[in-house]
């Protein structure tokens, strides 16, 4: 009889249990088992000795269960027949999994009837070596995914399509929203199955539902997706509708803001304020009005724009001036109810002139002051020898 030496396992990772081909042993064999695995020796049908990860020489004081079973001399090697499976722990992942069958159920939005088909993947571990080789393993030389898929698939399509039913009524689910809902349905029958497995020795460590087979083209089922999807579309576009109308009003807050912030960089440039720009405009229209040419028409411009200055100020003294003579064209005599210069506003701070001053009472400019003729008073405003209003010779001249 040819006894082996080395016991070692042999398989690839998609296996679950693979059996060691030899039966017959000595004690003075090397046992070898590999990290996230178990080596349980079997005699007459019944799980004996289990070694974890490590190296060992096989002795009677390490396989005690076996020396119960047969008489092993305590000293030489000593051949004995046994058999060994190595039992891989490592997690089994990328196990595909179906339903045999349409799985019908009440749709809990319509209420019509539905027959959907699901598929997906999982992933499995080992957790009792010793349940999963009784209960499932038998005789069997090697146990990999395809087989425990083919074992357990009785029990795992009677329980998801069970669950699965439950599941899409419970949560009320609808049926034209259900792949949103994948998460949903793959957590709830994980843990719902998980336990069936427990049975087996084994542990469910994911469970997804990747795919739902929903009744395409049968009358019903597309009756009821059109009235569905159009009752989508019409609460979408009342969305869109009122999302462009906010969109339209920040739109035109969005330009009075932008308009309102160049009209004050304007005004900061041409150095005039709001008030300023105001008064202007009031001036303008005093300007156009038919009264205008008369003095209390003329005196109400002239308090309205009693704050502007600078150009502006400028300006607006212009437009009155015309306003108080706009027939001749030339500047109002100075009388005694009128002894008011033309420039009757300071250019720098735009304040009003005190009659005959050469100071700003405001800010204390200095005046440019017209001359005057001695004789009739009027106020040159150009240069020459006599004045235009009495023919009197200027002084100097």
């Amino acid at each position: 009889m040819s006894l082996i030496q080395i016991i070692k396992y042999e398989g690839d990772n998609t296996t679950f249990v693979w059996k060691h081909p030899t039966e017959d042993f000595n004690t003075a064999s090397q046992l070898i088992v590999h990290e996230s695995q178990e080596a349980i020796f079997f005699m007459n049908g019944q799980a004996l000795d289990l070694f974890g990860p490590g190296r060992y020489t096989l002795e009677t004081q390490n396989i005690p269960l076996i020396r119960q079973l047969i008489n092993l001399p305590t000293g030489g090697s000593t051949p004995f027949h046994a058999e060994v499976y190595f039992v891989n722990k490592t997690e089994q992942m990328s196990i595909k999994w179906g339903t045999d069958s349409k799985v019908q159920f009440l749709e809990p939005t319509y209420k019509f009837p539905m027959q959907i088909g699901a598929s997906g993947e999982m992933s499995l571990k080992v957790e009792d070596s010793r349940r999963l080789l009784v209960n499932i393993v038998g005789t069997e030389p090697v146990l990999n995914q395809e087989k425990i898929t083919r074992y357990l698939r009785s029990f795992l399509m009677t329980r998801v399509k069970s669950y699965l039913a439950q599941t899409i009524k419970e949560k009320q689910i609808n049926i034209f929203e259900i792949d949103e809902n994948l998460n949903v349905i793959s957590d709830d029958l994980k843990t719902r199955i998980a336990a069936d497995y427990s049975e087996y020795g084994l542990s469910l460590q994911s469970f997804f539902v990747t795919t739902i087979v929903k009744p395409d083209g049968e009358p019903s089922y597309e009756k009821f997706k059109e009235l569905h999807f159009r009752k989508y579309a019409d609460v979408t576009d009342a969305k869109i509708r009122q999302e462009v109308g906010v969109i339209e009003q920040t739109t035109q807050a969005q330009r009075a803001v932008i308009e309102a912030q160049g009209i004050a960089q304007k005004r900061n440039l041409e150095g005039y304020t709001y008030q300023q720009e105001r008064g202007f405009d009031v001036a303008e229209k005093v300007a156009g009005n038919e009264g205008a040419g008369n003095f209390s028409s003329a005196g109400i411009g002239l308090g309205m724009i009693a704050g502007v200055g600078g150009a502006v100020g400028t300006a607006v003294g212009g437009v009155m001036a015309n306003a108080v003579n706009p027939v001749s064209g030339q500047p109002a005599p100075a009388t005694a109810t009128n002894a008011v210069p033309t420039d009757m506003f300071c250019e720098q701070c735009g304040s009003a002139i005190t009659a005959g001053a050469s100071f700003c009472d405001e800010c204390g400019k200095p005046l440019k002051v017209k001359p005057k003729c001695k004789s009739c008073g009027f106020q040159f405003e150009t240069k020459g020898k006599f004045c235009p209003k009495c023919g009197a010779k200027r002084e100097g001249k």
